[in-house]
C-alpha cells in the first residue's frame, strides 16, 4: 500500500517525510561506517582549566605543631569543571576515625582536632580532572616535651669544683633537642639555681662552689616544645670542703744585737736659778741594756737624795731638786755593759734670782 505523501509549506519549499510502516521500524539503519553491533558513543565534557594545586608559602616546609594542637589545613585548587580531591597519609589512606576532609569548588581543608605525634608524616593531596592531575605534598610534625636525661651522677669533686655526667634522654618528643639545662642547690638553703643553658655536651665542670657547702645537681632536656617536665639529680653530694693550709717554715740566720754602748743624744749645757728644778735629758743605745752611772764633777751622786735618776726605753734623765750655788758643775753620765761603756758631760750653772 502505497504511504507517501506531499507537504506544502506557503512560505518555503516542499519537504518530504517517507512514513515508515512497523515492519521498518523493527530493522533500524545502520550508517556504512558503524557496524551493528558498536557501542553508542557518550560525549565527555570538555576540560576549560587545567588541574593546578596552590599550596600557601607556609606548608612549604615542614608544618609543626604541638601535641594535642589543632590542624587545619586549608588547600587552594584549581580546575573547571570541578575536579575530584583525595588525600593520602604516608602513601595510605587517611584514618577516618582522626581525620576529616571536606572538599569544596576551589578548595580542600583537611582537620585533625588533637594532633598526636602518629599524625606527623607526609600528606599528599592529588587533584584529578580527565586525564590530568596535580599534587602537592604538605610535612606535618607533631611534637612534645622530652623525657628526662635517664641518670646523672657525680664523677669528681676537687678544691671548689666538680664533675657532672648524664645520658640522653630515651625519648626526644619526636623532635631534635637544643640542649641541657644543669641546675645545683645546696644543702643549707635547698633553692635551685640554673649552672648552663642549651648546654650541648652531657659532662661538664661547675666552679665557683662555696668551700664549706654541700651541693646536688640536676638536669633537664630541651626541644622545641619546652623543657621536660621533670629532671634526675644526683645520688650523692659535693662537699666542699676546706683544703688544709701547711705552712712552710724556713730557716734563717738569728741576728746578733749585741752593742757597746752609744749616746746618740748628749746632754746639753744649761744655766738654771737658785730654787728651780732642772732636768737632764740624754739617750743611749747598748745591749745589752746598759748601766746608768750618773757623776758630778767626776763624784758618783748615786743614793743622793737631791738627786732623782730616771732611764726608760734608753732615755735617761736627772732630776735636781731645788738646786742651790753649790750645786753648778760638770755633770757626767756614764752607760756600761759587758761591750764597753760611753760618757756625756754638761755645764750647770745656777744663779741667783734677780
Amino acid at each position: 500500500m502505497e504511504a507517501a505523501t506531499a507537504l506544502q509549506v506557503a512560505s518555503g519549499p516542499a519537504l518530504k517525510v517517507k512514513e515508515v510502516g512497523p515492519g521498518d521500524a523493527e530493522e533500524p539503519q545502520t550508517s556504512p561506517r558503524q557496524g551493528a553491533g558498536s557501542p553508542i558513543p557518550q560525549l565527555l565534557s570538555p576540560v576549560e582549566e587545567h588541574p593546578k594545586i596552590c599550596l600557601p608559602r607556609a606548608l612549604r616546609q615542614t608544618y609543626i605543631r604541638k601535641v594535642g594542637d589543632t590542624v587545619k589545613l586549608l588547600i587552594p585548587f584549581q580546575g573547571k569543571p570541578k575536579p575530584q580531591a583525595t588525600w593520602t597519609h604516608n602513601g595510605g589512606a587517611l584514618d577516618a576515625s582522626r581525620v576529616s576532609v571536606r572538599n569544596g569548588e576551589r578548595d580542600s581543608i583537611l582537620f585533625i582536632r588533637e594532633a598526636q605525634r602518629a599524625d606527623s608524616g607526609h600528606y599528599q593531596l592529588r587533584v584529578q580532572l580527565g586525564g590530568l592531575e596535580a599534587t602537592a605534598t604538605i610535612d606535618i610534625l607533631v611534637i612534645e616535651r622530652p623525657g628526662p636525661p635517664q641518670s646523672i651522677k657525680l664523677v669528681d669533686v676537687w678544691g671548689s669544683n666538680a664533675i657532672v655526667e648524664w645520658t640522653p634522654p630515651r625519648d626526644t618528643g619526636n623532635a631534635a633537642l637544643l640542649g641541657y639545662m644543669l641546675q645545683k642547690a645546696d644543702t643549707k638553703y635547698g633553692l635551685w639555681f640554673t649552672v648552663l643553658e642549651r648546654y650541648h655536651h652531657t659532662s661538664c665542670t661547675v666552679s665557683g662552689l662555696i668551700v664549706g657547702n654541700s651541693y646536688a645537681f640536676r638536669v633537664f632536656a630541651e626541644n622545641q616544645c619546652g623543657l621536660s617536665e621533670t629532671a634526675p639529680i644526683t645520688a650523692d653530694l659535693a662537699h666542699i670542703q676546706k683544703a688544709a693550709t701547711v705552712y712552710k717554715t724556713t730557716g734563717f740566720a738569728q741576728r746578733d744585737f749585741s752593742e757597746a754602748p752609744k749616746f746618740t743624744q748628749p746632754l746639753a749645757d744649761c744655766t738654771t736659778v737658785t730654787g728651780y728644778d732642772t732636768q737632764l735629758y740624754c739617750c743611749v743605745r747598748a745591749f745589752p741594756k746598759p748601766k746608768i752611772i750618773w757623776l758630778k764633777n767626776k763624784m758618783d751622786i748615786q743614793g743622793n737624795p737631791k738627786y732623782r735618776a730616771l732611764t726608760c726605753l734608753g732615755i735617761c734623765s736627772l732630776e735636781i731638786h731645788k738646786p742651790g750655788p753649790f750645786d753648778g758643775g760638770i755633770y757626767t753620765c756614764k752607760a756600761v755593759n759587758t761591750l764597753g761603756e760611753a760618757s756625756v758631760d754638761c755645764r750647770v750653772d745656777v744663779k741667783a734670782p734677780e
